[in-house]
């Protein structure tokens, strides 16, 4: 009777659990926000909907960034530079340092747009703030150098790629657009040891050979110049580099007008 009784009880000691810990409101931030970033870099159209769902929640411009980054992983440039700039504004509202990183995104999209105006002035108020770390206000001065180009402000885009290149100098991207500038402002050493620096960080790129071919046109030198597009062609012929490259050949068809070979 009495073992039977002892099993009783000890058959009725379930564990009685305690106090849930406190839900930490940043913690559960921080996992919501790198979620729908995960999203919206890895499956867009998923990110999309829940950055929507997200931000009927009260994500407010977190959500709106992310939605953006999903629309610009999509395509959707248009979209994106939208909901990039209003995750700008509604951060500064908030008096939030990430603003700046944001009215970078938006000036980033903007020029995938080829709107260079809506570019330089999103681009201009990411770097008036002066909040962005290195690389990122590196990426900034870069993307607007971009829209400087666009409008002919050759003298300003050599200022900021300079300093672009100053914070960020493993980026061969920066280097290419730096000779390619130097180029255009017929600068040829200048765009010769730039191009050498990209291609040293890049020697698999097709859009460096064809910068190099443009170079070597630009100084006058035939055999280089064919040497250069012919390799961007071997890399990568249906890339826009390798179509550029070819594009360029063509001239050398004509013997008369291979004298003076043109990028």
């Amino acid at each position: 009777m009495i073992a039977a009784l002892m099993l009783l009880l000890l058959a009725d000691q379930t564990p009685v659990s305690g106090p849930k810990p406190p839900v930490d409101p940043a913690r559960a931030l921080a996992d919501r926000y790198n979620n729908c970033i995960d999203l919206a870099t890895g499956d867009p159209a998923k990110g999309e909907t829940e950055a929507t769902f997200w931000h009927r929640d009260g994500g407010k411009f977190l959500a709106r960034q992310c939605l953006g980054i999903a629309l610009a992983n999509q395509g959707r440039w248009l979209a994106a530079a939208g909901e990039f700039e209003d995750a700008a504004q509604e951060a500064e509202v908030a008096h939030d340092n990430r603003a700046a990183y944001f009215w970078a995104q938006a000036g980033n999209a903007w020029l995938a747009t080829r709107n260079t105006v809506k570019a330089r002035r999103a681009l201009d108020a990411a770097l008036a703030a002066g909040t962005l770390e290195t690389t990122q206000r590196g990426e900034a001065l870069f993307d607007r150098a971009r829209s400087m180009v666009a409008s002919g402000d050759l003298a300003g885009a050599r200022a900021d790629i300079d300093a672009a290149l100053a914070l960020v100098k493993q980026d061969p991207l920066i280097w290419l657009a730096s000779a390619t500038l130097a180029r255009k402002m017929n600068d040829l050493p200048r765009a010769k040891t730039d191009v050498a620096e990209a291609f040293r960080q890049a020697a698999d790129d097709a859009a460096v050979y064809l910068e190099v071919g443009n170079i070597a046109a630009a100084a006058g030198d035939e055999s280089g110049a064919k040497a250069a597009w012919n390799d961007a062609v071997r890399i990568a012929p249906d890339s826009d580099a390798g179509r550029s490259a070819r594009v360029a050949l063509k001239q050398f068809d004509n013997p008369a007008a291979s004298a003076t070979p043109k990028p």
